[in-house]
């Protein structure tokens, strides 16, 4: 069994905070959402392919670039779903939907063949619940927002294949390297997007600019490159899950930033979400011998640090 490492976990726990603010701030910049997403990572790209470069110049082999690729392509359908979402609905019920990740992601691994333990089932359950409540129970039923609603939901299942891709493409490539490609196949896929769409690429006022440069560095190159570190050592079902956690930080950033204030039911449904990623925790921790889908346990030494 696995045991994710200190710098994995501390990896996950940065990538977590700065992902909360990523849909506070999709909807705090006044750009198009496609043209946002691409920005965020052709940024990200040219950061990171010098880096990836200079480092490890001979580390591409064609099967791990094939799924680099195959998961910047699911990386995109996630943005491309997703960040629409935050603008045509709620950040609440955006990030509700979106989370509903790990259902997806435990769903693959279980088609696959791989057993997902009962513990991690109960676990997924009840987070969701916990998300739900958390983020409200009565959604907006105009048609814009029911609309952002089914684009979230579409992207979470993206994110489910994009985190389970970045888990096989990590057994063999280093982080940089796998993102290099990944965020590159995203970047070009949501760009020729923005062309056939008639998105505006600039233009943009220098509030949206702050707020694009803001994502790059938080959610993208300390959120999504951090958790493609960490899916080394701890897997994707367990990934999924421990993202969750991102919901009171958005709920908290939205309203420190949009003046979305949550409801009195949030801290419940907070509680319950804590529950659940407990119940995935300690019950992974159980599981004895060695999984078939290599499920990752932490350590008492690193949950400690958290």
């Amino acid at each position: 069994m696995r045991v994710a490492s200190l710098p994995s976990v501390i990896a996950l726990a940065i990538a977590i905070v700065a992902i909360s603010s990523s849909a506070p701030l999709i909807a705090f910049a006044a750009a198009p959402a496609l043209a946002i997403a691409f920005w965020r990572n052709a940024a990200a790209v040219a950061v990171l392919a010098p880096v990836a470069l200079v480092r490890r110049p001979n580390e591409f082999t064609w099967k791990a670039g094939g799924v680099s690729v195959l998961s910047g392509l699911c990386l995109a359908a996630h943005f491309a779903t997703w960040v629409p979402s935050a603008q045509l609905t709620s950040v609440a019920m955006s990030v509700a939907l979106v989370s509903t990740t790990p259902v997806w992601a435990a769903l693959i691994s279980a088609a696959r063949g791989i057993r997902v333990p009962a513990s991690t089932w109960a676990g997924i359950a009840v987070a969701v619940a916990g998300v739900a409540l958390a983020t409200g129970a009565d959604p907006d039923a105009s048609p814009r927002a029911l609309l952002g609603d089914a684009l979230a939901l579409v992207g979470g299942v993206a994110a489910a294949g994009y985190t389970l891709l970045g888990e096989r493409a990590r057994a063999t490539i280093a982080t940089t390297t796998y993102t290099s490609v990944c965020y590159s196949a995203c970047a070009l896929v949501l760009l020729l997007t923005c062309l056939v769409a008639g998105a505006d690429l600039v233009g943009f006022d220098g509030r949206t600019w702050l707020a694009i440069a803001a994502m790059t560095i938080g959610p993208q190159l300390l959120g999504h490159t951090l958790i493609n570190y960490a899916l080394r050592r701890i897997s994707a079902t367990m990934v999924a899950v421990l993202l969750l956690l991102e919901v009171p930080g958005a709920l908290v950033i939205a309203w420190l930033l949009l003046g979305q204030l949550p409801e009195a039911r949030t801290l419940p449904g907070i509680a319950v979400l804590l529950a659940g990623v407990a119940i995935v925790l300690l019950g992974t921790r159980r599981q004895p011998g060695q999984p078939t889908n290599g499920g990752t346990a932490i350590s008492p030494e690193a949950i400690g640090t958290t």
